[in-house]
Order: C-alpha cells, then structure tokens, then sequence
C-alpha cells in the first residue's frame, strides 16, 4: 500500500509508518528524503532527549526492563508503565490507520494512550506497537517496538515512511501529530470525496471523532460511534449509529475516554505550534546570520518569520478561540471518566489548591484556560527571540493590558487566576514578570 492510502485515512494520530515490513523500514531508515534534515534543524541527528530516547538507554544499561505479559498486550502494559502513560487515557479509533490498517475495523477498533509527551497506538493482533514521542527542540520523533517476545526488545526509530503523513498541512508543516475526523464505513475505510475535519479545540462539536467510539454523554451531537451506510455517497452522507461495538475485554480499559479525547485534540495541536514556533525561529535566524555579514540587529521581515506562529502559539495556548462543549454535566463527566480524576491529580499547583490541570467541562475543557503545556521542556525549550515574545504578550493579556476582542472569552477573574498560578507554579519566569508580582503584591515561586 503507498503512501496515498495514509493520506486518505481516517485518523492520522500516530499514523503510517506505511506499509513496509518493520524490519525493511528500519533498514532504509537514512535513506529517502525528509524534510528539515539539513542545517539547522537536522531533524535526523540521534542528539535527542525525547522520553522514549531516554527509556531505550536505560534498557541498554539494565537500569529498566521490557516485560511481556505472554498475553495479547505483549509489551503494551509494561511500556505505558515505564513511559508514565495511563491506562485510564485509552481512546478507540476504528478507521483504519497506521501500517497495520486491515486488523483495523469497528469490531476491532485501534488503541491509543498517551501522556504529556508521547502517544502510544496498538491494534489488536499487532506487531508492532506505535510510538511518538516529543523532543523538546526536534518535535515528533517516530519509533516502533516488535511485539513478538525477544531476549533484547528495542525501541528502533522509523523515520522516513513516518514522515510522509507526519509532515503535513495538519501538523502545520512539522513533524508532528494529529486527530482527524472523517465519515468511516462499515469497515472502517473512509467515504471517497467525503469531507474530514481536523480535531481541535477549535473544532465544532458537530465536527468531532467521526471513527471514533467516545464513551458516554460528550458522543452526543458529535460524529463518533456512527458509521455512513456501504454505499453512501460523498454529498449525502449521513452516518447511522454502529449496530454492534467493540468487546471490551480485548482492551486495557472498557471505555474510550470522552475527557481524554477533549485532552488529545487540544495536546495534539498545541504540540504541533511548539515545534512550528521553534522551527520558524531557529531557520529565520540561521537564514538571517548567513545573508547578514555580521549585522546583529534583527529586520522586520526575519522578525516576521517567527512573531506570527508565535502569535498563533499564544492564542491556542489560552484557549482563544474553543469551541464551547455542549452544556455537560460536569460532575457526572468527572466522577465517570478515571483519566479525568489521574489527570488533574498529576498538578502543579499553587498555594490555594489551584491547577492548570483542573476541568470545567460544562462549556469548555478547563478551569483555568491556559495550556498545561506550558510546563513542558518542549516549551522551554523555544529558542529566543521567540520564548521572550510568547511570554511578554502572555503577560499583556494575563495582566489587562492586552483586550483585543480574540481573548474576550477570558473573563478578569480567569486572567487574574491564571497569572497568580503561573508566578506560584513556573519556573524560569523572565524578570518582567517577577517585577509585575512584586508591584501588585504577588506571591512567586521561590524557583523565579
């Protein structure tokens, strides 16, 4: 099967490591072209630091262990266990998907699982189990591990069939993730010429987890748990709910968590604006300093090249524009979904209790909209001048000063909230901000 076919596919969450033979793709892995494998990004370098990098070292060393389960999980459990991924975070996608796409079907629907900075996808009676994992400067780095059982198991980074699908417009031209949401057939496969969305939270409701099983109250209204009938056309299509689901026994969990899909479309995209952010920066400097001979000061136009991704950044990071959800019953969502519950567990949080973590739920995802994200070493990470523009302007908004009309969804008592978390919580905090608590008597963090 080509590429195309992965192009077409429902969900490329962790998708197309295509069709070749795990072995041959491993093989042809410094063969072919990638983008971004030259100066200065040199996404192809081994000098990453992703979790799952930093895992398959310590199995080398025998500071960890792989262990199978002589089940069907294989290697799953002992891998979600030793990268900190929770069971509880299980979502179900029955398009079909990834290289291993004909096990794949609403009867025997793929599961993924992830955590702050990897995603994990497996299909049952799979080889392979599917690995994405974030480093903090190069993005999404692609990884497969065999599931057959083996003296030495390893992680083998797949890169160049990753790629192809895991460079797109939907990752907004890096390497990165996505969630895509389409009309399936009763086998999985995609309506031809049917519209699919991207799956955000931008995304309207009524756009949502098309091939997807989504558990409980948040399904209704939305695409999930429907199929279009065998011969639907393209401009008619009208999906009917699926007459028989998936046995819930052949899965870590029984659910696909409705509060770990809102999770997964926000995490996806934010991941995506990092690393594009990132990117945009380190190429327009090294740009700039090999046509400037020498000259410091940065033009417009360079300037250009990262202020409006970084822009973008800013606005995804406080939830500008979110898609409200549909009126839930925020305690029932909770006390239902064990993601919810490990997840806000996971904090930090600042002198009165509060998280960045916490979920409203009722009409949008959190209490506090500002991206957990931001504690991450990804976001760290961003390269100046870039991190010192993202902050200043999270400051202006956070602080009252910034009320342009696309931050009107955050009310004076959720920027107040939010900024007196983050001078409790973050670290690394640029000297403007510590100046800003001091004149209006806020507590920081003794790490800032």
């Amino acid at each position: 099967m080509k590429s195309g076919f992965h192009l077409r596919a429902s969900i490329l969450l962790l998708a197309a490591l295509a069709a070749l033979p795990a072995a041959a793709q491993i093989a042809v892995r410094n063969q072919g072209y990638i983008p971004y494998s030259d100066a200065p990004i040199n996404y192809r370098s081994d000098d990453i630091s992703d979790p799952v990098t930093l895992l398959q070292k310590r199995l080398e060393q025998g500071k960890a262990r792989l262990q199978h389960d002589g089940s069907a999980h294989g290697y799953l459990k002992s891998v979600l266990k030793l990268l900190d991924i929770p069971i509880s975070s299980q979502t179900l996608v029955f398009s079909k998907t990834s290289f291993q796409y004909p096990k794949i079907s609403p009867q025997h629907p793929r599961a993924l699982y992830f955590n702050d900075d990897v995603y994990i996808g497996v299909v049952n009676d799979g080889k392979e189990i599917e690995v994405v994992a974030f480093d903090k400067r190069q993005g999404a780095i692609f990884f497969i591990l065999h599931e057959q059982k083996a003296a030495t198991p390893k992680f083998e980074r797949a890169e160049l069939d990753c790629t192809q699908c895991h460079i797109a417009a939907g990752t907004r031209g890096v390497p990165g993730v996505l969630m895509r949401s389409v009309n399936p057939t009763p086998t999985g496969t995609l309506v031809a010429g049917a519209r699919s969305y991207i799956t955000d939270q931008e995304s309207p409701h009524s756009e949502r987890w098309g091939g997807w099983y989504v558990s409980g109250d948040l399904a209704l209204g939305s695409m999930a748990n429907a199929i279009a009938p065998a011969a639907a056309a393209a401009k008619s299509v009208k999906l009917e709910p699926l007459a028989n689901g998936f046995d819930p026994a052949a899965y870590l969990a029984p659910t696909s968590d409705p509060v770990a899909l809102l999770v997964l479309g926000h995490q996806t995209q934010m991941h995506n604006l990092i690393t594009l952010t990132n990117y945009r920066t380190r190429i327009a400097l090294h740009d700039h300093a090999a046509d400037s001979a020498g000259a410091s000061a940065l033009p417009d136009d360079v300037r250009q090249k990262f202020e409006k991704p970084a822009e973008q950044l800013l606005r995804y990071l406080l939830f500008a524009n979110e898609a409200p959800l549909p009126g839930l019953d925020a305690k029932k969502v909770i006390a239902d979904s064990s993601f919810a519950r490990e997840f806000a567990a996971r904090g930090p949080r600042d002198s009165r209790g509060r998280s960045l973590r916490e979920f409203d739920l009722h009409t949008r995802t959190f209490r506090y909209p500002l991206s957990y994200l931001i504690y991450s070493e990804a976001f760290d990470a961003l390269p100046e001048p870039s991190r010192g523009l993202v902050y200043g302007r999270l400051l202006e908004v956070l602080s009252g000063e910034d009320q342009s009309p696309e931050f009107d969804s955050l009310s004076a008592s959720d920027r107040r909230a939010i900024l007196e978390i983050l001078l409790e919580t973050k670290s690394g905090l640029p000297p403007a901000w510590k100046d800003y608590a001091r004149a209006n008597n806020l507590r920081v963090a003794r790490a800032n």
